[in-house]
């Protein structure tokens, strides 16, 4: 439902509602990184990426685990950071999204379209 511009739309502002809009905004940003192919500016998107998101300081910081953060910063160290450097973080937050808000969402009205009760996992990367 996340590729369903409709469905993300509700989703988001469901999120934004519970202060946690921060969440699908990373997830999103993670999905358009792996589509970058040019090295140089898969670097400038990593960069961001981790400034917005990762950092200590960041206003908009996902709960993401010290070991998986160190592992992104290793990442960044390099010239070239590799397609998959968040995938890790990028599947910890699906989940996050998945046990918590998500069952909130569906039960709340808010998603469009007719009795969405429950949800699966399918995650790709």
């Amino acid at each position: 439902m996340l590729r369903d511009q409709e469905h993300l739309a509700a989703f988001r502002a469901f999120l934004r509602s519970e202060y946690s809009e921060e969440n699908v905004d990373f997830w999103l940003a993670c999905e358009a990184f792996r589509q970058t192919a040019a090295p140089g500016e898969r670097s400038r998107k990593a960069e961001h990426i981790y400034r917005e998101f990762l950092h200590p300081d960041a206003q908009r910081e996902v709960n993401v685990d010290h070991r998986t953060r160190e592992r992104i910063q290793g990442s960044l160290a390099e010239r070239w950071p590799p397609a998959g450097c968040f995938d890790e973080a990028q599947r910890n937050i699906y989940l996050l999204m998945e046990r918590d808000p998500w069952p909130r969402f569906l039960g709340s009205g808010a998603c469009p379209g007719p009795g969405h009760k429950t949800t699966a996992t399918v995650w790709y990367i």
